[in-house]
């Protein structure tokens, strides 16, 4: 019905096309990340899918984001107005919900088509069957599913540790695995050959038998399954190979490629030693900052919450019969390990139970395609030769929603490029997708409706901040909680004061 490629290559086409030049890489000197929500409508008749006549589907890119940065903690702001974390992969959930925001606006005004129907409850709504969601992200995502194994041939796009990092809490990520202003370079798969990483005399490379699968390091790949059996939150680099595809002929696995994302307060650390031992997988994760610590989890973590909880968020599960999943995730050509991502995105909650109706562990099918991002790191670098000064991550965030007005978003640091000190606090400095623009859209779909035709969850209570429209999400918080309890108990959350705005 679809493949990778295809996938691939219309979010390709939609950032070329779609997107202005305000909040690209400048050329030569810069690269980004993309990612994108894109709809998948089937036919009507649900025709059977064969070899020799398979299904035509209707594909549509209905949100897409770019990015690599995050704000540190001191940075965050009380009143919603400013974006915590811009790396891709948020930036385009964040527009996706933006998007569900305005179809179910149109659902409820009955004034066009929209992807929802009703529900078996008052106010309640749900996905047409018709249709899915797929995730593209040119990259593999931050954190757990970056911890790639790297075979002896390959070369390890990490500067070499030379001391013990992970026992040092006053080193931040980016001043040791991270050069200054480059928030993503050694969480990025992507990043240029620096050197190549050699064991330290006396340490001998593991092997790795034939009885793992081959290294997917930059081909197109099929989804697979973890191995029974295996609990991947107590992984270490001993149990790696037996879930991570490696190359055939016994070829020895020497290191890892590098997440520059830090394990959270209270969970195991990394070794920090040389080679394959360096990281501990399964863990959950923090992004870098620039010496300032964010509260920002990787993006493998938010992505297997996601895999849970639906990606609509708690205020959209007001309106919903049932949480908006993503059916597939694909990535693009990148250093790549189809079991790491499987780790990442779905073993790490694989045993999660007892959760409330309508919410549980989705079978998310992943693949590659083995199309290159143009704007990639490797892509570009691959283009400048010998063009002078430092290749940088781009500074700009772009966002972008399927929806009629201002469609477009442009930030850096966190606020829309452009904005000054002076004008910080005021509504022409805030994003479309800040967490109060996001809650100012949510009113607005509420005052359009009538009180009593308002969802149950609604009418029971008076609720006016945004806090108490989250909490008031009883579904979505029962599922939250037992996710934290059962698997996420050291996920890292914003204090209340920080979601009391109005």
């Amino acid at each position: 019905m679809w493949t990778a490629d295809e996938i691939a290559q219309l979010c390709y086409e939609h950032y070329g096309i779609r997107l202005p030049k305000k909040g690209k890489p400048e050329p030569n000197h810069e690269w980004t990340l993309l990612a994108a929500v894109v709809k998948i409508q089937s036919p009507a008749d649900k025709a059977c899918d064969t070899p020799d006549k398979p299904v035509q589907v209707t594909k549509e890119v209905v949100s897409m984001g770019t990015g690599t940065k995050c704000i540190g903690q001191s940075k965050m702001r009380k009143n919603g107005d400013i974006l915590n974390d811009s790396h891709a992969e948020v930036i385009a959930r964040r527009s996706f919900q933006r998007y569900l925001l305005h179809q179910l606006q149109l659902a409820a005004t009955l004034k066009e088509d929209s992807i929802f129907v009703p529900g078996t409850q008052k106010g309640v709504w749900k996905l047409r069957r018709d249709l899915i969601f797929v995730f593209f992200s040119s990259h593999t995502p931050c954190g757990d599913a970056s911890i790639i194994p790297m075979l002896e041939f390959e070369d390890q796009p990490c500067c070499p540790v030379f001391r013990n990092w992970a026992n040092d809490s006053s080193v931040e990520a980016s001043s040791n695995l991270e050069a200054p202003g480059n928030e993503r370079k050694c969480e990025d798969p992507d990043s240029p050959v620096t050197k190549k990483m050699r064991l330290e005399p006396g340490t001998a490379a593991r092997e790795v038998t034939n009885r793992a699968a081959h290294h997917q390091s930059f081909g197109k790949q099929k989804s697979g399954q973890i191995s029974p059996g295996i609990n991947s939150c107590d992984l270490t680099v001993e149990g790696l190979a037996t879930v991570t595809r490696i190359a055939p002929g016994s070829a020895k696995v020497i290191d890892v490629y590098r997440t520059g994302a830090k394990c959270v307060p209270g969970e195991a650390g990394d070794s920090g030693k040389p080679g394959a031992a360096f990281h501990q997988v399964g863990l959950l994760r923090v992004k870098p900052g620039r010496g300032d610590r964010t509260r920002s989890m990787s993006c493998s973590d938010k992505m297997a919450r996601w895999n849970v909880l639906g990606c609509q968020g708690a205020l959209l599960m007001h309106f919903l019969e049932e949480p908006i999943y993503l059916s597939a995730v694909v990535i693009g050509k990148c250093p790549y390990s189809q079991e790491a991502m499987q780790r990442a995105l779905i073993g790490r909650c694989q045993n999660v139970s007892a959760l409330p109706k309508g919410f549980g562990v989705q079978e998310l099918k992943i693949l590659q395609s083995d199309l290159l991002f143009e704007q990639s790191r490797s892509a570009v670098q691959a283009k400048r030769a010998d063009s002078p000064g430092r290749l940088v991550p781009c500074g700009a965030a772009i966002s972008w929603s399927a929806v009629p007005e201002q469609p477009l978003d442009v930030t850096a640091n966190g606020f829309p490029q452009g904005t000054t000190k002076k004008t910080i606090g005021s509504l022409q400095a805030r994003s479309q997708i800040s967490k109060v623009e996001l809650f100012r859209s949510f009113q607005k779909l509420l005052s359009r409706i009538a009180r009593d035709k308002w969802p149950h969850s609604l009418r029971v209570q008076k609720l006016d901040t945004y806090q108490e429209y989250k909490e008031a999400a009883s579904s979505y918080q029962e599922a939250w909680s037992t996710l934290r309890k059962q698997a996420f108990g050291s996920w890292i959350r914003n204090p209340p004061d920080y979601h009391q705005f109005k």
